[in-house]
């Protein structure tokens, strides 16, 4: 995704544009601090120092914000948080109650870039510092309720906010490990099924190859009875390794809906998906072209969509011509595959029209759209409902 998460470092110029926006907004609550230096009647020499000071804190907020990751205790994070509350309490000691709003942001701070473990700590520490403080300054106890509740709550919802970030990338991380681990797991399946394949058929043609080259001299009708017996060994061989390996390219449409699962959560896209699909009517050759279709049509999402959501829907309809299985993608982006079909697309098309489907594409009033659809082999009586486990 483009946007940073809270307690993340910025990579790149984009997220650090887009962090600052964010950051930025919440400093609209220092109106209090600026209008209290602006119309509270303080002298020159006050107002320049509190100047200084309202610039100094929001400058050690922010590199605070920006420079600390997630789960680090460094030494950096630590000081800056009592430098922080320092600040906060000299100037509403010395400037008068509005300035008690710093206190919030030292506690939302706390939660921001403290591990859970410290910031259940320093955040009612903080609210405590606040309520210290609002009782000792005149008139801060009528400011205390307005401000106890955003910072003890604000600070225990980043770190729940916190939290979440981290547990998506991790979720995130696990996918990529488990999805490269089936791969390895496949790539392991399939040696072992092609050692199982050409173990013995290689073994019979080296043994008869062996028994020919011995028989030819005395024994040459033997010696072409082996040949012969070669051929055919070597004939089976080829046919079974290009059934295995048709057997392997061929995609699952539940295998496409998972991987289409987690390349949409990675690009940043909202998925929509069904449920686990029952196929039991829809013949291999059928179900694997709408696999094909659907791996194309979310890797169009992914790369040229720039799409923020994306809907994946199974039905089961009743045409002129016969009982239909379909599956509809559609994205809210404004990329798509230009004015004409593509390559992928045409490729589709026939793919379709081999097992008797259609394919359609085209833009929508907020995206683009492809439908596939395929006959299916038992006449059903609904006329349109979603395929699911349930179904």
């Amino acid at each position: 995704m483009s946007s940073v998460g809270i307690g993340q470092r910025p990579q790149n110029r984009r997220q650090m544009m887009v962090k600052a926006v964010w950051t930025g907004i919440w400093l609209v609550y220092l109106s209090a601090p600026v209008s209290d230096l602006v119309h509270g009647g303080h002298s020159t020499g006050v107002v320049v120092l509190g100047w200084c000071g309202l610039v100094a804190f929001v400058g050690w907020y922010w590199a605070l914000v920006f420079r600390t990751g997630r789960g680090e205790t460094t030494p950096f994070v630590l000081v800056s948080l009592g430098v922080l509350a320092a600040e906060a309490a000299l100037l509403s000691f010395t400037l008068g109650r509005e300035w008690l709003v710093l206190f919030v942001y030292v506690s939302i701070a706390s939660g921001a870039v403290l591990p859970l473990r410290m910031a259940r700590w320093a955040i009612p520490a903080v609210s405590a510092v606040l309520t210290a403080i609002a009782l000792t300054v005149p008139g801060g106890k009528a400011y205390l309720a307005g401000l106890l509740i955003p910072a003890f709550l604000g600070g225990f919802a980043m770190t729940g906010v916190r939290e979440l970030i981290r547990t998506t990338i991790a979720l995130r991380e696990a996918r990529a490990t488990v999805a490269q681990l089936a791969a390895n797991e496949e790539r392991l399946r399939l040696a072992r099924d092609l050692h199982d394949l050409l173990g013995h058929s290689l073994s019979l043609i080296t043994l008869k190859s062996e028994l020919a080259g011995r028989m030819l001299p005395d024994h040459p009708e033997k010696a072409a009875q082996q040949v012969a017996d070669i051929e055919q060994v070597s004939r089976q061989a080829l046919v079974d390794v290009r059934e295995a390996v048709t057997g392997y390219r061929r995609p699952r449409l539940s295998g496409e809906l998972a991987g289409a699962q987690v390349a949409l959560t990675a690009a940043g896209v909202t998925a929509e998906l069904p449920a686990e699909p029952d196929l039991t009517d829809v013949a291999e050759e059928s179900e694997s072209a709408l696999a094909w279709a659907l791996r194309e049509a979310v890797t169009n999402v992914v790369r040229h969509s720039g799409a923020r959501r994306c809907a994946v829907e199974l039905l089961r309809r009743q045409t002129l011509d016969g009982p239909v299985l379909e599956l509809s993608v559609e994205d809210d982006g404004s990329g798509g595959s230009g004015h004409g079909p593509g390559n992928g697309l045409t490729g589709l098309t026939e793919r379709l029209e081999k097992v008797g489907g259609a394919l359609e594409a085209g833009r929508v009033r907020h995206g683009f759209r492809l439908v596939a659809r395929v006959p299916t082999q038992v006449p059903f009586e609904a006329a349109d409902h979603p395929v699911g486990s349930g179904a």
